[in-house]
């Protein structure tokens, strides 16, 4: 039987030898510039690294669309998935009888960096500052990976091996889709739970609303009967942005959770692309608006689809034009479904003396104003999913960061609660 202080302190110990191994992993992560749809190379460095370094058995292929689009859980992409691996390394338990399966999930995918040269260096070069490094991906969620892969190199490193099964999976698309974890799960890769590294602040996610993309277009091929000219699509935009607050507004208003209810406005509408026209001199004639809109947990895609759909209709019916040129409403991207999660489970449970045995912190909790690839174990696959990961700031913006105490915290948390969920003996 192994004894659980011994284990504890043995593996901060192999925390802490293997930091700055970790931290060259976490800079080297970054600067691949592994967008949305590019994320091959960095999971090919993946793929080698979890092969040669960890020896785990390997699975890496791409999200087969026609396996998971009648799924509830699909979101329609506009996109392929030619370069979007997934990559999955599984320890088979060498006692499956004693402990529980786990998953550790992250993506490997991250925004945009623009505008690039607003950012005090390269996005793509890490640099470190007053205990933070900085760089694209760095907090979301690059150095959640770093500490999910030592963690169980820590583990491993101690002369340990988990007796029951464990996985280390890290998806594509997760930022506007979750597709790829969607996929993973779809191929039989399942345990009993998962821990997923999201940049929160060592605090453990208890709920998260959902995500729903729409782009909206508008259109006009008809000339005014005496200026003999196309209305300016542009100037329509106002109408139609005026429109989204306002439903913002009235969602607001009008629904509430008491989950979210430390949140003013958890139901967010994002106005986050727009696009019009090709060449100053010329009058547009065709725009779009592409945005977010939040779920809370309970509500449903479908509806909340119809209700912007109406929302606009009524918003426009008096508008001349709008009669004669009604805006067309797509959806693709994240179709995505908002989630709760029992705190008092196993669980939780299990993670909460993990981060009280390494931070001496008493545990916290947070409800997220986005989603994440959570929703998927927990609303389609009964899996225990909790978000738990480092302190970071500045997420899909210019100048991201996270702090480096937390990513070696977050390690250590990780190690301990393996070792305990799983179950561990010596090889």
């Amino acid at each position: 039987m192994v004894d659980s202080r011994s284990l504890h302190e043995q593996l901060n110990h192999k925390v802490e030898e293997l930091w700055q191994e970790e931290l060259e992993f976490l800079k080297t992560m970054i600067r691949f510039p592994s967008l949305s749809g590019k994320e091959h190379r960095l999971q090919l460095f993946l793929a080698d690294y979890l092969t040669t370094k960890l020896k785990l058995q390997v699975d890496r292929f791409t999200p087969a669309i026609q396996q998971i689009e009648k799924h509830p859980g699909y979101s329609p992409p506009k996109w392929t998935y030619e370069y979007s691996d997934i990559v999955i390394g599984t320890h088979k338990g060498i006692n499956p009888s004693e402990g529980k399966t786990l998953i550790f999930q992250g993506h490997a995918d991250v925004v945009s960096a623009e505008p690039a040269t607003e950012w005090d260096s390269s996005p793509w070069e890490p640099f470190e500052k007053d205990g933070r490094l900085y760089g694209r991906g760095s907090a979301d969620m690059k150095g959640g990976i770093a500490a999910m892969i030592f963690a169980y190199r820590a583990v491993i490193e101690c002369g340990y091996m988990p007796k029951n099964d464990f996985m280390i999976q890290v998806v594509p698309d997760e930022e506007r889709t979750g597709n790829g974890a969607l996929a993973a799960l779809e191929a039989g890769y399942t345990a009993d739970a998962a821990l997923i590294p999201e940049p929160f602040g060592l605090q453990a996610s208890v709920g998260q609303v959902g995500a729903l993309w729409f782009e909206i277009s508008l259109r006009t091929i008809k000339k005014d009967e005496y200026k003999q000219t196309q209305t300016n699509v542009i100037e329509k935009l106002h109408t139609i942005t005026s429109s989204l607050m306002a439903f913002e507004r009235y969602l607001n208003q009008t629904r509430s959770h008491l989950a979210f209810s430390d949140q003013d406005n958890p139901i967010d509408l994002n106005i986050g692309k727009v696009t019009a026209g090709d060449f100053a001199s010329n009058e547009p004639v065709h725009a779009t608006i592409e945005g977010r809109v939040a779920l809370l947990p309970g509500e449903q895609i479908s509806e909340r689809k119809q209700e912007l759909l109406d929302w606009i209709k009524q918003e426009t019916k008096n508008d001349i034009w709008f009669k004669e040129n009604p805006p067309t409403i797509d959806f693709y991207g994240f179709h995505a479904e908002g989630t709760l999660s029992d705190d008092t489970s196993p669980l939780f449970q299990e993670l909460d003396a993990a981060h009280e045995r390494v931070t001496k912190t008493k545990p916290t909790r947070r409800t997220l104003p986005s989603t994440t690839d959570a929703r998927h174990f927990q609303l389609y696959y009964d899996i225990d999913t909790i978000c738990y990961g480092p302190v970071g700031g500045q997420f899909h913006e210019v100048n991201e960061w996270v702090d480096l105490n937390s990513i070696k915290d977050v390690t250590k948390v990780y190690a301990t609660f393996l070792a305990n969920w799983c179950g561990v003996e010596k090889k």
